[in-house]
């Protein structure tokens, strides 16, 4: 009688890691438990190990999960909603988010973060040193949702835009914005520039460009892309697509 195999039993999977970009769906993560968190785990997908100038990952927090007490870590923080509730503080300010809703918490608060609802709570976790501009004030925490962030149409490519932090802000060192595409619409040109990002599939499918090489990509996968790697996207599928996309701006090249 024959055996029945199943698929990636001996390794096949999409999960792709290279110098300078990486490619990682959300199955084969492993969670990360860190002595200040209770009740709750990252899964890291990318962080200076692999090259990255900053770390992402997905946090989970079960009910009752969060900081096992008030933060200052000296780090800057941006936390994106997915799944259930997340009740973030941030020196003085705070809010209760759902999916959708964002927090961005500046190097130096006081911060803190708990789920007080009755589900696991899922959100995207970025973190990274700040990097202070010359006669520029530091940024205050910031919070808000992708319902009430305003959607830049870019003429009539089927392209649109949701900068979640703003652009051009020379206070910030990164933008945090929502991508989307129409179906059947694509980036218009191949991609080259110093930004570094961290790419994470909200919503629909498509084919992204790295380097030399298409890679399929759905709901839930992963993208690190480092500096002056070539890229582009593809919307396919029935509908439109849309991704969380980190991008590091406004400072000078470091040597």
């Amino acid at each position: 009688m024959p055996v029945f195999v199943p698929p990636g039993v001996i390794g096949h999977n999409r999960s792709l890691v290279t110098r300078n970009y990486a490619v990682l769906p959300p199955e084969g993560m492993f969670p990360s438990a860190l002595p200040w968190l209770t009740k709750a785990s990252v899964f890291y997908q990318t962080s200076p190990v692999m090259g990255a100038r900053f770390a992402q990952g997905r946090l989970e927090a079960e009910p009752g999960g969060g900081t096992t007490a008030p933060r200052q870590d000296g780090l800057e923080h941006f936390l994106y909603i997915l799944a259930g509730t997340l009740d973030i503080a941030a020196d003085q300010d705070s809010a209760s988010l759902e999916p959708g809703g964002f927090a961005y918490i500046p190097a130096g608060a006081t911060w803190s973060l708990r789920n007080n609802g009755a589900e696991t709570a899922k959100a995207v976790w970025i973190t990274r040193p700040y990097v202070p501009a010359e006669g520029v004030a530091r940024p205050d925490p910031r919070f808000g949702t992708r319902e009430t962030t305003p959607v830049t149409r870019v003429d009539d490519s089927g392209r649109w835009r949701q900068y979640l932090l703003g652009t051009l802000d020379m206070s910030m060192d990164f933008e945090m914005n929502i991508m989307g595409f129409d179906r059947g619409t694509h980036f218009h040109c191949v991609e080259t520039h110093i930004f570094e990002h961290g790419l994470l599939m909200l919503e629909g499918q498509g084919l992204q460009l790295l380097d030399r090489d298409w890679h399929e990509i759905w709901e839930g996968d992963f993208i690190w892309m480092g500096s002056f790697v070539p890229q582009q996207f593809y919307c396919t599928g029935w509908g439109g697509a849309a991704y969380l996309l980190y991008k590091d701006v406004n400072r000078e090249v470091t040597f």
